[in-house]
């Protein structure tokens, strides 16, 4: 990750179009402001942009002489860009000429590349682009003029709009990281058709996503998943599926066509989300209201339910014509009784965000509604305000004035619910990616040893899939309730099985060649008594023989029947993307899982919070919930076997697809009724596999603190959010101004969530507890690094609670967070401190940092440790 002089591409001073005549150079050129010559050396000075319009095979030699003359960025315009594709010896020649003076290439085969505030215009488009403070990055060249043709029209600016192409260097991770930090802009909106490296991309994306609104189209809807595969997850999940969740993951919203990511500046970039999904709908007319309406139940959304005192309170204005949602203010509706209603209305608390659309009518002019709509939200921050006039002529003045004060307009009730949706999945994405997860409800220690050895018996047999009791065993080793399998070699042992069970049981053929046992005549259920046994386990060997004739088989699983009244079969699966790596799939289990199609994803590593997300995005929590004659399912149970899998796929690379099939869940808990397991020489080592590093379990540490008590040293992990909330509670208001900078009574949830919901890939959180749980271990304090995305340079923070100073524990955490620091390759760690944090002063002298006052504020030192060698990656 780096954006080294990505300000020569982005923020250029001066910019030069290198390059004999062809094409595509002589139509840049045309809006080109900047010198134009045949060759670098025919410049007078180096520029900070070289926009390139030679021969790939002549770049290289270009690329050099640009950069020893002190020339950041070089833009590929080369039209024979397709023959990079394999060709490895070009593709290392053109980053050999760049690196020695780290030159950034963007390109080849990149059409556009604008930046109006500083008249930069390289790209085939026949006019300027408007200014604004909306970043634009597609990865077709095709998309850029269209995108930009429809934005023009609608009076929306830039700050910057790029087509990547071949991303040989910079890529669209890069340039996230580079746009987060922009002043510049406001919103990012990105056209993808591929993420890789992912673990870079979703570092970026979360990164950026954090601090300014990304909305995202993804390009390839269709995503075939893998008829051929083996299990149902596999067949019902394609790559497209897997780039939804990692999305998601990093708290990008998503849209499905490029109206809706044009629709989506007028609502989340203007202003802050609704802090749910329930809209209320006002309308000078019941068609139009019942339009919206349909269209927001069709599309998922929620219809808020007003209150009886807002009911009533709406039937006392003269003129009402309907007083529930949605609610309808009559075609004679006057500005006055529009802004009574949508005050009422707006103070109802079970309301998100109020719709308010009009209709033309000859009874009322729609200017008038409409200023007395904006005074009626003049000051109101919630619930969000969307507004919908219908018409051309007669509306027009009417939107605009709602765009002149921040307003979301729209010309139709179905872009105006879209509009809400949008604003609601942004929150959602938000939460995700800021709010504290509960606790894991009980102690999860997974047996990682026998897990290992159980996979590498497996893999030194050349046993490609576990299943039966091979796949339960490892179940087990990560504490999932199992039903219990017996192997047996014939019919008669497993009569004898049945016979020492004393109850139903499943009968089930074992071999390691039939992967879908039901569908080959392999399984038998409800068998009582031995004979019955028997018999079905002769009749079974003869039902496989006809239809797996070269399969081999091994005689038989038995177990007891599980009966539950209650119970709801589901799936738990992981997939291996190509891309993303493991994805976790869950939904409607049984043997028409295929049929119901009802599933969602979500990339490890889980939590549990991230866990019953996953769920709820599926039908089948429908059937989890509570309900009459009906109990509600253990829901944690649900989500902590999600984050178990979660943990399993982490821990044994090896495991290139797994399915449990079905996960019987009721209110008593999960069992597995069945589980199969493919394991794969890893393409990665397990340090690499997730798109999202997981938990550096290394770092763990046991600790004697200097009055001699023991304390467990590890990483920073989300559900230390409720222990560092209670422990700040024993920081002094001086400790605590001393280290924020401000006085601070309490720590937000958000900001809770903020600094245990780290990318271990970007920063490191180290913190020290007392035994116990993760969210009920006491919190003794932490430090932090925060490294810029070259991996150079590292912010860090140090709070340790005051019961606990004097006892070594804060020198202990800087020792501590600078070796590792300075393991993974970063240059120099750095920080602000109060002049009169004396302590902290001292401290940072003891370590060897450099201490030096801050010119323009006398209250500040600026501390920084340098650490000699090469910077890592």
């Amino acid at each position: 990750m780096t954006v080294r002089n990505l300000d020569g591409l982005f923020r250029p001073r001066s910019a030069a179009l290198i390059g004999p005549p062809t094409l595509v150079g002589d139509a840049v050129a045309q809006r080109f402001q900047g010198p134009r010559a045949a060759r670098a050396g025919d410049l007078a000075t180096a520029p900070d942009l070289a926009v390139l319009s030679t021969s790939l095979e002549a770049a290289p030699g270009e690329i050099a002489a640009l950069g020893a003359a002190g020339t950041r960025g070089v833009m590929l315009l080369s039209e024979q860009a397709p023959a990079i594709e394999g060709a490895e010896g070009l593709r290392q020649a053109l980053l050999d000429a760049a690196r020695p003076n780290l030159v950034r290439l963007l390109g080849p085969n990149s059409l556009g590349l604008m930046v109006p505030a500083a008249g930069l215009e390289v790209s085939l488009l026949g006019r300027p682009v408007r200014k604004g403070r909306v970043a634009l990055v597609v990865q077709a060249n095709s998309v850029l003029g269209s995108v930009l043709d429809w934005a023009e029209a609608r009076g929306i600016g830039f700050s910057t709009a790029l087509a990547l192409g071949e991303s040989l260097d910079v890529d669209i991770g890069d340039v996230l990281d580079w746009l987060a930090v922009d002043r510049a802009t406001d919103v990012i909106l990105l056209h993808l058709h591929a993420a890789d490296p992912a673990r870079k991309f979703m570092s970026a994306a979360r990164a950026a996503a954090r601090v300014k609104p990304v909305v995202a189209i993804k390009a390839g809807r269709d995503g075939q998943a893998l008829a051929a595969a083996a299990t149902h997850s596999r067949r019902m999940v394609g790559h497209a599926a897997v780039f939804d969740a990692a999305l998601q993951r990093a708290g990008i919203l998503q849209v499905r066509n490029m109206a809706e990511l044009l629709e989506s500046l007028g609502t989340v970039a203007l202003g802050p989300a609704p802090a749910g999904n329930r809209l209320a709908i006002l309308s000078n007319g019941g068609g139009t209201g019942v339009l919206a309406a349909d269209a927001l139940l069709s599309l998922g959304g929620t219809l808020a339910a007003l209150s009886q005192a807002t009911q009533a309170a709406l039937a006392a204005l003269p003129g009402m014509r309907g007083t529930t949602n949605p609610v309808d203010l009559g075609n004679d509706a006057t500005p006055a009784l529009y802004a009574q209603a949508a005050r009422l209305v707006a103070a109802d608390r079970g309301v998100d965000a109020v719709l308010v659309l009009n209709a033309p009518s000859l009874l009322a002019q729609p200017t008038d509604a409409a200023e007395a709509i904006i005074a009626a939200w003049e000051g109101v921050r919630h619930p969000r305000l969307l507004t919908c006039w219908l018409g051309a002529a007669s509306s027009g003045e009417a939107r605009a004035r709602f765009a002149a004060r921040g307003i979301p307009s729209f010309e139709t009730p179905t872009e105006s619910v879209r509009g809400f949706l949008h604003l609601a999945a942004h929150r959602r994405a938000q939460d995700l990616l800021l709010q504290a997860p509960p606790s894991i409800p009980e102690a999860f220690a997974p047996d990682l040893h026998a897990a290992q050895a159980l996979v590498a018996e497996a893999m030194a047999q050349g046993r490609t899939w576990l299943g039966g009791a091979d796949a339960t065993a490892l179940l087990d080793c990560y504490r999932i309730p199992t039903n219990p399998v017996a192997a047996v070699r014939n019919a008669d042992a497993a009569a004898r099985e049945q016979a020492r069970l004393g109850r139903p049981v499943a009968l089930k053929i074992r071999s390691r060649d039939v992967m879908h046992k039901r569908a080959s005549g392999g399984v038998a259920l409800g068998l009582v008594g031995p004979f019955e046994v028997r018999r079905a386990a002769r009749d079974m060997l003869k039902r496989v023989a006809a239809n797996a004739p070269e399969a081999v088989l091994e005689g038989f699983t038995v177990e007891p029947m599980v009966e539950r009244a209650n119970g709801v079969e589901c799936l738990v699966g992981m997939i291996d993307d190509p891309v993303f790596g493991p994805a976790i799939v869950f939904g409607h289990g049984g043997t028409a899982v295929e049929v119901i199609g009802d599933r969602a994803l979500c990339l490890p590593p889980l939590n549990m919070m991230l866990a019953r997300d996953c769920i709820a995005q599926t039908r089948v929590a429908r059937l989890l919930a509570a309900y009459p004659g009906k109990p509600e399912a253990d829901l944690q149970q649900v989500a902590l076997t999600l984050v178990k899998v979660a943990q399993m796929v982490t821990d044994l690379p090896e495991i290139a697809e797994l399915e449990v099939n079905p996960l019987l869940v009721d209110e008593h808990g999960v069992i597995v009724l069945d589980a199969r397991i493919r394991l794969a020489p890893p393409r990665l080592p397990r340090g690499r596999r997730l798109a999202i590093r997981p938990y550096p379990k290394e770092l763990e540490e046991e600790i004697q603190l200097a009055d001699g008590s023991r304390a467990l040293l590890r990483p920073i992990v989300p559900e230390d959010a409720t222990a560092m909330n209670a422990g700040f509670a024993k920081v002094k208001p001086e400790h605590v101004r001393l280290r924020f900078f401000s006085a601070m009574k309490e720590l937000s949830l958000r900001l809770a969530a903020r600094l245990t919901q780290i990318d271990y890939d970007r920063e490191m959180a180290l913190v020290v507890v007392r035994d116990g749980l993760p969210g009920q271990a006491e919190w003794l304090g932490s430090v932090r690094i925060v490294a810029d995305p070259d991996n150079e340079r590292a912010e860090y923070a140090v709070l340790v609670r005051s019961d606990m100073a004097g006892r070594g524990l804060g020198t202990l955490l800087m020792q501590k967070i600078l070796d590792y620091a300075k393991a993974r390759g970063i240059r120099e760690v750095y920080g602000e401190v109060l002049r009169e944090n004396t302590g902290m002063l001292k401290l940072a002298e003891e370590l060897g940092f450099r201490i030096v006052g801050d010119v323009e504020d006398p209250s500040l030192c600026h501390v920084s440790l340098s650490f000699p060698g090469p910077a890592g990656g």
